[in-house]
């Protein structure tokens, strides 16, 4: 029998059918594994098991003394950073699929993800003073500003037209982010320029509680609008008929894909495919509803930022790739198969 939840009064409803509450069960078992990895790699070489009774505050069981230290300090914070984000931007990447109908959307390739860079960058390089207190929110409005920009543009045209206009502001964005960084103060620059790889390096625990607060509201927005979702995904012309107002729910998913992508920039820096590849992966695993379909794109996104981070940081010991430079090496071919896949 399928699990349905009521609330409001029945206005928020969610039916959990079996695979997909199997899987999501799966998946979350399989994030908590991949997290005790995650904490036992490193240039400090711990065991699987003392990573895990370190998670546990068990200190009694540790055979290395530093063991909680370095857990709970460094690694459990970065860890958690990798799979909030990759949880925000796998969410940004299937509201943005839906709200355009096409499934080669992705916040990294449509200028949302580069409006909250550049905001960001600008930020280091002409005011770097204001960068520690003032990176989220010049995130955000960049994001803001650069989709309102778009959605301007592209007016009442074709949904296709917001990702064909999104690419060309992405390059042009791409070319001032570049001109800044050639022509601005070297050591803000190289500052810059490390935060745009994409890096949960240098995050802690306020990068943590910033992105859990961003993830709780945004994932409860998302799966409230689930049932609208739908709707869309049927074409306008449904839509209207199940008397869905498009224009109001429209900009109600483009500001929760938004926000949600610029706030995990703001954190990491951009992190390229996985808004893409995430809900992809998600669809693959089972066919559900769209609240389902948001709950698993969630735990297979942070799965592969977190995944990434493991690799960056193991691959060319003790040198550490950023986990961005690794999402984007295997993002990169897996969007041209889908290109030669999906050419419309």
């Amino acid at each position: 029998m399928p699990l349905t939840i009521r609330l409001f009064e029945q206005r928020f409803s969610m039916r959990f059918v079996k695979s997909a509450l199997l899987y999501s069960v799966f998946l979350s078992l399989l994030l908590l594994a991949v997290m005790t990895l995650a904490t036992s790699t490193g240039s400090y070489s711990l065991s699987l098991h003392d990573s895990f009774f370190s998670l546990l505050k068990q200190d009694q069981w540790l055979n290395d003394p530093q063991a909680s230290l370095i857990i709970w300090e460094f690694r459990l914070p970065r860890s958690l950073v990798a799979a909030l984000s990759g949880a925000l931007f796998g969410l940004s990447g299937a509201l943005l699929q839906n709200m355009t109908r096409n499934p080669l959307s992705d916040p990294s390739l449509v200028g949302i993800s580069q409006g909250a860079a550049l905001a960001v960058v600008i930020l280091t390089i002409l005011f770097p003073s204001y960068i520690d207190g003032y990176r989220e929110i010049s995130a955000f409005v960049g994001a803001v500003l650069i989709a309102a920009i778009i959605q301007l543009l592209r007016g009442k045209g074709h949904p296709l037209k917001f990702i064909l206009l999104g690419i060309g502001v992405a390059a042009f964005i791409s070319a001032i982010i570049s001109t800044l960084l050639t022509y601005g103060n070297l050591q803000s620059a190289m500052t810059a320029l490390s935060w745009l790889a994409g890096s949960t390096h240098a995050t802690g625990w306020h990068d943590v509680n910033t992105l859990s607060i961003a993830f709780v509201v945004f994932i409860c927005l998302a799966v409230y609008q689930a049932r609208t979702m739908s709707g869309i995904s049927l074409g306008d012309e449904v839509a209207i008929g199940l008397g869905i107002n498009l224009k109001k729910v429209m900009y109600l998913q483009l500001t929760i894909s938004v926000g949600a992508a610029a706030i995990a920039t703001a954190v990491v820096g951009p992190l390229g495919f996985i808004g893409l590849l995430a809900p992809h992966l998600a669809r693959r695993i089972t066919r559900s509803g769209a609240a389902n379909h948001l709950l698993l794109t969630a735990l297979v996104g942070a799965i592969l930022v977190l995944a990434a981070d493991i690799i960056g940081k193991t691959l060319f010991a003790p040198t550490q790739l950023a986990a961005g430079l690794v999402t984007s090496l295997i993002g990169a071919p897996l969007f041209a198969y889908l290109l030669i896949r999906k050419p419309s």
